[in-house]
């Protein structure tokens, strides 16, 4: 299993962390926003092809690309991780 999802007993399918969204780096393809997203690879194309899904989708030649920061921005997530604690004097 990918060290980027973790599974949960009750289900099957893989959840998707905050930190492993993070972790994609600047942008992702479109059959891992249908995964973090719940749907599957064929859905999340279909939806991409109609500019239906529920980010924007960059078109790069005949490759479709996602913004993490859109994915995260879909989720209510902030882009940017929580900032640490200076360190105690």
């Amino acid at each position: 299993m990918d060290s980027k999802k973790a599974s949960t007993p009750a289900e099957d399918s893989p959840v998707w962390t905050v930190a492993g969204i993070r972790a994609l780096g600047a942008v992702t393809d479109v059959a891992t926003v249908g995964e973090i997203f719940g749907m599957s690879r064929s859905t999340a194309y279909e939806l991409a092809r109609r500019d239906r899904l529920p980010v924007p989708v960059l078109r790069v030649g005949s490759r479709y690309r996602v913004s993490v920061a859109a994915i995260l921005a879909a989720l209510g997530v902030p882009s940017d991780p929580p900032a640490s604690p200076p360190p105690a004097t």
